[in-house]
């Protein structure tokens, strides 16, 4: 992540993100941009229809187009006391990008591939004990680490209504319901997501959203805090569990309501 450590760590967990306005503020704008014109389909159905973006990007595309959009908007003129105020140096500027591409890429969490390298970085950084650290350079060590923190803290921002009250899981969840559903009625998904949402609710639950609350409740970056994010994870699954077939009924009469002419 390219993180420096200008002032004293405060958290003492948060492997020097805490020490570095750019490394957060880098942070806080990728989540503010990663999905800036976002399609409303995923990646994979922007390769099946051979779009110009997927024929320029290739692999993440929406998120790369999200950083590229977002690049030309910031170098544009009325920017300019804003971008002086991000950075001074070169040096500085292609820190930020680099951030801000890494961060972005990150919120692709369907390719598998990356998806396993992430993995394999967290268990290389996080999983080994203390004494295996000994032979490495602290500083290289804490980097690594920062770089693969930064990761989840986007993707825990992604999905950040997994893990909040419930009545926002819920409020989000239906409005990602009628896009996906708008997306299937449009001849722009193969399934209709109302035959499976309940179940892949729960798996997505099972297999993402605890485990990532998980890490970043180990890792310690959040403090206590991480407590509460990982409880209101389990709240929601538990919730879920109870009501979500009902509620999927709930969001297919919404959606027909509001499409009815």
């Amino acid at each position: 992540a390219g993180v420096k450590k200008s002032f004293v760590d405060l958290a003492g967990h948060s492997y020097g993100i805490t020490s570095d306005p750019l490394t957060q503020f880098s942070v806080v704008f990728s989540a503010l941009i990663h999905d800036l014109d976002h399609p409303g389909v995923p990646n994979a159905q922007l390769v099946k229809e051979n779009t110009r973006n997927a024929q320029i990007y290739k692999k993440s595309i929406a998120e790369q187009n999200s950083v590229d959009l977002a690049w030309e908007m910031l170098m544009n003129e009325e920017f300019e006391a804003l971008r002086a105020c991000i950075y001074q140096t070169e040096e500085d500027l292609q820190r930020f990008r680099q951030l801000v591409v890494n961060t972005v890429m990150a919120t692709d969490i369907f390719d598998k591939e990356l998806q396993n390298l992430r993995k394999a970085r967290w268990e290389t950084a996080f999983a080994k004990k203390e004494s295996d650290d000994d032979s490495e350079d602290i500083a290289e060590s804490e980097d690594r680490k920062a770089t693969i923190v930064i990761e989840h803290l986007i993707q825990a921002s992604d999905v950040s209504h997994t893990m909040q009250h419930w009545h926002i899981y819920k409020t989000w969840n239906e409005k990602f319901f009628l896009e996906c559903h708008g997306a299937y009625k449009a001849g722009r998904a193969p399934t209709d997501p109302s035959v499976n949402w309940y179940q892949s609710e729960l798996g997505f639950f099972d297999y993402y959203v605890i485990p990532l609350a998980k890490k970043l409740d180990s890792c310690g970056v959040f403090g206590v805090a991480s407590h509460e994010y990982l409880n209101y994870a389990m709240a929601n699954r538990a919730e879920w569990a109870r009501k979500g077939e009902s509620l999927v009924e709930e969001y297919l009469m919404t959606f027909d309501d509001s499409h009815r002419s």
